[in-house]
């Protein structure tokens, strides 16, 4: 299939990633495009998610808005234009049936979509820290609805691609990307297995939140350095614990309520990891605790969160008695 991509089956409106496609046929993408020509509409049919006729249907339905100003430079992504009160509120309707919003904040017309993460403060410890992004090609791995792939495109990305599995995520993302279809964002509904090994494009490549869900740790390191050109920038964060160089944390079940925790290494077993992996110049930047300021419940996420998670006796501990979290920034450069 070329040119105009249809992602959303027989006689639907086409999620439009043609400009992208476009990009990743060129030959030092080695292939991606026609993988991603099976892969995105296997990724929206019907049979892979019960919800999508449901979510097409709010695609569908958002607002045509005339003349909009777009800040990718605030706290919160903000999208302006002048709308009817009346479009507005049916507008809110279809943000809010897509319940739930983890990533962000966004403001959207005047709506401001509280999601349970603070993304803004995360992006605010690492950004004087990386190289800038002027023109850049990054990669987002694991991106959720892509508040963070804004944020780059704001901070001057030349092209900025984020990957998710998540289908909600992607679909949160397709609401701002059908209001800003020029801009060269785009978030694929794939994951970091899906993507061919050894690109070695990207200048800048972000793995925010991901380590600590990879049965391979090592093996996930391996795979960001080669998506990365040699002297590409690495951008790793973490869960960590406190210790010394050879500690690392293996819940024996859950972590923070959480199933799919692997692996949390201290600070010098992290460095030692990236090093090990042919990483050079490794720097760790910030180290923070997750606090109830940067993750918590909303009306826009109104399922159970960090409070939840921590022991009501001891916030410094899990309520499975484990460390409480805490978040660490590495930037490392590929050789």
């Amino acid at each position: 299939m070329g040119g105009h991509l249809s992602a959303f089956g027989r006689n639907q409106e086409a999620m439009d990633y043609a400009s992208l496609l476009h990009v990743l046929d060129a030959p030092r993408f080695k292939g991606w495009g026609a993988l991603l020509r099976e892969q995105i509409p296997a990724a929206f049919s019907d049979a892979r998610h019960g919800d999508w006729p449901r979510w097409q249907s709010i695609l569908s339905a958002l607002p045509a808005v005339p003349e909009i100003v777009c800040d990718f430079n605030q706290a919160a992504v903000t999208l302006q234009g002048k709308t009817d009160p009346s479009v507005l509120s049916a507008f809110e309707e279809l943000l809010r049936a897509l319940h739930p919003w983890r990533k962000g904040p966004f403001d959207l017309f005047g709506i401001h979509i509280d999601t349970e993460w603070r993304s803004d403060l995360k992006w605010d410890r690492l950004a004087q820290s990386i190289t800038p992004l002027h023109g850049r090609t990054v990669l987002d791995v694991g991106c959720g609805s892509g508040y963070h792939c804004w944020r780059m495109r704001g901070a001057g990305a030349g092209r900025v691609i984020g990957i998710d599995p998540t289908l909600l995520s992607v679909i949160q993302f397709q609401v701002l990307r059908h209001f800003l279809p020029d801009e060269p964002v785009d978030v694929l509904p794939v994951g970091i297995d899906d993507v061919p090994s050894g690109l070695g494009v990207f200048d800048t490549v972000f793995s925010m939140g991901i380590l600590y869900h990879r049965r391979s740790p090592l093996d996930h390191l391996l795979e960001l350095r080669g998506l990365l050109r040699s002297g590409g920038e690495l951008v790793l964060e973490t869960l960590v614990i406190e210790g010394g160089e050879g500690e690392v944390l293996v819940p024996r079940d859950r972590y923070a309520q959480m199933r799919n925790v692997w692996f949390i290494p201290s600070c010098p077993s992290l460095e030692a990891w990236l090093v090990r992996m042919g990483f050079k110049n490794v720097r760790l930047v910030d180290v923070t605790p997750t606090t109830p300021e940067e993750q918590r419940s909303t009306d826009w996420m109104r399922f159970n969160s960090l409070s939840d998670f921590l022991d009501p006796l001891d916030q410094n501990q899990t309520i499975e008695g484990l460390p409480a979290p805490r978040r660490a920034i590495f930037i490392a450069e590929a050789p």
